[in-house]
């Protein structure tokens, strides 16, 4: 007698192909039995302590989110339904090339610091690791020692790691800092980080040379790593951007995953169809790419990454002097609204398009909803916030998000910022939205092509072999949701409304979801790349695979 049967489920199993319906058996956390056709065919059903009735509801895969920046909201929220109601069982963690490992005690204040906004300040945990492996670690004894909601993986961040090693100059490193980097990221992933991430646009990151980033993706390569660039632009200079990314991966002979793959400004409307010609030629010529997308037009990050590059350099508080000094402030406004600043994308900026969603300053409230109306606004919601002002970017296509998302190399990812009063709704409806509008509704997609994407896709590109597919033997991270009701609740005007349509998620067998509702279940844990060996920086190509 099993633990759990979950009975005459419609199975989309993760793999592309047609659904079935099967009785699937569950014990000690894996999927032991599945039985198709069980009712239909007469023959013994399995049995288990608790039967689930399926009738009406699609059992598949738990879903992967590929860009998720909960690196402190894991250890801060032990309910995190944002994403678990989603049938999120597996977050990717130390986005965009700036997060909390490594660190030392300079890095640590001055990593809180600049992205306040992503995370909070983190005043109210105790950031007392220093490597990947010990914040690793942390995930897996948060709150009293019972795990985290959800599972979470963690990419090195090359922008702390530059921090680190360089600080915030605009600089090539020094061979002596360059070993350091070497050193940092090799150790990040000997203690269980799955690859590499950039923020391009995000300083001190953006001020590496691509001979410094083609270096560390050496190291990321003898890993079995991957590496994940927000690159340089997504605006006036995207396709180039894009191809920098292939020329560097390819020559460090580094696997690729492209974050929030997307092509905006109104310089892009149309030009999806370019970007996937681009990347055809590098899959078709035996480059190693994937790629996730999150399904809405607007684009999330802090107010302060709009400003040009040179306007960060020293950290937060050399910025804040800056906009403090009238004469440079009006450089960075000359920058930003007449000459189209790399900050954003080498688009002059359209004031217009900017959305304030959140503020760390109780005084600033009255801000939040409310679209930035010129540079003198900006200015002050930066000096007075202390840098920590989120914004939506209303800058996005449909038709460029449509066409992305059917490509044979995409994945899902909600780049979901989980601070300010009025967060980007993909952060609490990306799965969903996919389920519901672009699968069931629109027909972007079908629904075993959607659910692919979003499982065994990116549990490929983690190198996970025992995830990803609804298959015997595989670990039980499962989601039940009823195909003609999922749909997204999260709202621009309600962004944080959970779900509808997902009654059931399971993770290593156990149920965080049941009934649509949160149980008290904390089934996640650091999945961790096994480590491997390495035959040094100079040569060999360790596989990598878990």
């Amino acid at each position: 007698m099993l633990e759990l049967v979950i009975r005459d489920a419609e199975v989309v199993d993760g793999s592309g192909g047609p659904s079935y319906r099967a009785d699937v058996g569950v014990e000690g956390g894996r999927i032991t039995t599945i039985v198709q056709e069980a009712a239909a065919a007469g023959c013994q059903r399995p049995t288990g302590r608790r039967i689930l009735d399926a009738e009406g509801l699609v059992l598949s895969p738990g879903f992967v989110d590929m860009h998720a920046h909960s690196d402190l909201a894991l250890l801060r929220d032990p309910d995190h339904s944002a994403k678990a109601a989603q049938g999120v069982t597996l977050e990717v963690l130390g986005q965009d090339g700036l997060s909390y490992a490594p660190v030392d005690d300079r890095t640590r204040a001055e990593v809180r610091r600049a992205i306040t906004g992503w995370n909070g300040d983190g005043s109210d945990l105790d950031l007392d690791w220093r490597t990947v492996g010990e914040y690793l670690d942390r995930l897996d004894g948060a709150h009293g020692g019972r795990g985290i909601a959800v599972n979470a993986a963690y990419l090195v961040p090359q922008g702390t790691v530059r921090m680190r090693a360089v600080g915030w100059e605009d600089r090539p490193a020094t061979d002596a800092e360059l070993d350091l980097m070497r050193r940092l990221v090799a150790e990040g992933l000997e203690q269980g980080a799955v690859g590499m991430s950039s923020g391009l646009t995000y300083t001190p990151g953006m001020y590496a040379p691509d001979a410094e980033l083609t270096e560390l993706c050496r190291v990321v390569a003898e890993y079995g790593g991957y590496y994940c660039p927000h690159h340089r632009s997504y605006g006036a200079g995207a396709l180039d951007a894009y191809a920098e990314m292939i020329a560097l991966t390819r020559e460090a002979g580094c696997a690729l995953h492209l974050a929030h793959a997307t092509m905006n400004f109104g310089v892009n409307e149309g030009r999806a169809p370019e970007l996937l010609a681009l990347l055809d030629a590098a899959l078709d010529a035996g480059a190693d790419i994937s790629l996730d997308t999150y399904p809405y037009t607007p684009g999330c990050t802090t107010l302060v990454a709009v400003l040009p590059s040179w306007a960060g350099e020293g950290g937060p508080e050399a910025v804040l002097a800056r906009l403090r000094d009238d004469a440079t402030a009006e450089r960075i406004r000359h920058h930003l609204e007449e000459v189209g600043s790399d900050g954003c994308h080498g688009v002059p900026v359209d004031w217009s398009t900017i959305e304030v969603s959140g503020v760390t300053g109780p005084g600033l409230a009255e801000f939040v909803g409310r679209r930035v109306d010129g540079w003198a606004t900006a200015r002050r919601l930066l000096v007075e916030d202390r840098l920590g002002t989120t914004i939506l970017q209303h800058v996005g296509h449909e038709e460029n998000v449509r066409t992305i998302m059917r490509h044979r190399v995409h994945t899902g990812g909600s780049d979901g910022i989980l601070q300010g009063l009025k967060p980007h709704p993909r952060a609490y409806g990306t799965f969903p939205e996919y389920l519901g509008r672009y699968a069931r509704d629109l027909g972007v997609l079908s629904l075993e092509e959607c659910v692919a994407h979003l499982t065994s896709r990116p549990a490929a590109r983690l190198r996970l072999p025992d995830r990803g597919l609804v298959r015997e033997g595989y670990v039980a991270d499962l989601v039940l949701f009823d195909p003609a009701t999922v749909a997204s609740g999260a709202t621009y005007e309600h962004p944080r409304t959970l779900p509808t349509g997902i009654p059931h998620v399971l993770i290593g067998g156990r149920f965080v979801m049941e009934d649509g509702r949160r149980t008290d279940v904390l089934a996640g844990r650091a999945i961790r790349r096994t480590p491997v060996s390495r035959q040094g920086l100079s040569g060999g190509s360790g596989s990598g695979r878990p």
